[in-house]
């Protein structure tokens, strides 16, 4: 792994990406004239690209994801192995990998009891809203059947997840959007909906939620979808009295609660799902991009026992089952990654490390605010945090998109890699993202600030 490459190794590969590759979030028209960035290997925290640069990879494969790192031998050998026995069969029957993982992982979840195998986040959350629309059938004659989403969190890019969406910017322009999801208020008390503070803030934003049922008419809300902490809406750690005020709620008016772990899931916040931090007991969990570090597609919508039987207690109705396949749900790969990954988290102690190093991180973010005025608010869980960028900090307004984009681009012409909020929130494109492998080390974190010290630095001075 030396970084260095002969430029005739890889202008086909250039050539072949710019022609026919329909990259994701990208505006094109710039690879008329400019080459796409093409990462060709990775090792442990680093990347390298065609140009032979390195990076320090901050946010995980772009998206949240590698949660290990790259290299990881054990995992691709234990692919291989599994691919020679048996590479694929459709989750109509059952698979050695895909029987040991789901003990494996139920037992990271107390109070849970199935795993639903798909391939993606947003389908595993449609999962769980079509779990939720046939039990409002089979219990409610169809009525109890809206489900609840927040402002800010983000659920997929399916027509479905779209609908659910808390993200404006990312739906526009994919409209009629599919009735019966409602929005309810977020919960982020740095932009305060309501004049409190602290467990205050949080209970009233969780009363926002009753309201909405109750406008809604209990009897047509069947489930509530939310983010233990917002993701790419602004990294929105709950305010404390959030969570056992919605549990409350959720028992309350018997709302199905579904938690979609799909960016907190395995390890990123310090636990093994995000909700754990905050004594939740889901019907639903659903989780996609750490499961396996991205070494193998793989989804899980996770559910109750209760939840499960409500599927199976009338063997003698043709329709009293949950009538759904997911194709690569039967790929045995992602299973057996996902157990190599899950023993390389705990033989390696990584959840502690990810709760060291976050704590590193947000001491050294907290650092970054006090040196710099345009840093409004840091905010975290673990390894995952962000950094809202304001040109005002009394009156909060947010930095421009194009500001954003000279900082990330600063960032990485010194090489490392970190993320931005992006066609998410209306005007509210300000947060700087984080979330390196769990295997962070504390030089590695210092990195990653001092780099964003000197962006920060050079872009507003």
């Amino acid at each position: 792994m030396d970084g260095t490459f002969n430029e005739n190794d890889i202008s086909r590969i250039i050539e072949a990406d710019k022609a026919h590759v329909w990259h994701h979030l990208i505006q094109h028209k710039q690879f008329e004239t400019a080459d796409p960035r093409i990462i060709l290997e990775g090792k442990g925290m680093r990347v390298w690209d065609q140009n032979g640069k390195e990076y320090l990879d901050a946010v995980s494969g772009g998206v949240w994801t590698v949660n290990v790192g790259y290299g990881r031998e054990s995992i691709a050998k234990a692919v291989y192995d599994q691919l020679m026995k048996l590479c694929y069969f459709a989750q109509s029957a059952g698979s050695i990998p895909g029987s040991q993982f789901s003990e494996k992982l139920i037992s990271k979840m107390p109070g849970m009891s199935r795993v639903y195998y798909c391939n993606a986040g947003s389908e595993a959350n449609e999962k769980a809203f079509k779990m939720i629309r046939q039990i409002a059938h089979k219990k409610y004659g169809g009525k109890k059947h809206k489900i609840l989403y927040r402002d800010r969190d983000y659920h997929g890019g399916t027509l479905a997840t779209m609908s659910a969406g808390g993200q404006d910017e990312r739906v526009m322009q994919y409209g009629p959007l599919a009735p019966g999801f409602v929005r309810v208020p977020h919960c982020m008390e740095y932009r305060p909906q309501w004049d409190l503070s602290g467990e205050e803030y949080g209970q009233r934003a969780a009363d926002a939620i009753e309201e909405v049922i109750l406008a809604e008419g209990p009897d047509t809300v069947g489930g509530l979808c939310l983010e233990p902490v917002t993701a790419g809406g602004g990294v929105i750690t709950p305010p404390p009295g959030y969570w056992e005020r919605v549990q409350e709620i959720c028992k309350k008016y018997d709302v199905l609660l579904h938690i979609d772990e799909v960016v907190c899931g395995i390890g990123r916040t310090g636990t093994w799902f995000g909700y754990q931090h905050y004594g939740i007991k889901p019907d639903f969990v659903t989780m996609a991009k750490g499961v396996a570090s991205g070494y193998a597609a793989i989804a899980c919508c996770v559910t109750t026992e209760e939840v499960f039987e409500m599927f199976k207690d009338d063997a003698a109705d043709p329709m009293n089952y949950f009538r759904d396949i997911s194709t690569f749900g039967g790929c045995t790969a992602g299973p057996a990654a996902a157990l190599e990954n899950m023993r390389i988290i705990e033989d390696e102690n990584l959840l502690d490390n990810c709760t060291t190093m976050g704590a590193r991180m947000m001491d050294n973010l907290q650092a970054l605010m006090e040196k710099h005025k345009v840093v409004g608010d840091v905010r975290g869980k673990g390894l995952f945090c962000g950094a809202e960028l304001v040109a005002d900090r009394k009156t909060k307004e947010p930095v421009s998109e194009k500001q954003m984009a000279q900082v990330s681009a600063e960032c990485g012409a010194q090489g490392v890699i970190i993320g931005m909020s992006n066609r998410s929130v209306p005007g509210l494109n300000n947060v700087l993202c984080f979330s390196p492998a769990l295997i962070a080390t504390a030089d590695d974190i210092d990195q990653i600030t001092d780099t964003v010290d000197a962006a920060l630095t050079k872009v507003f001075g």
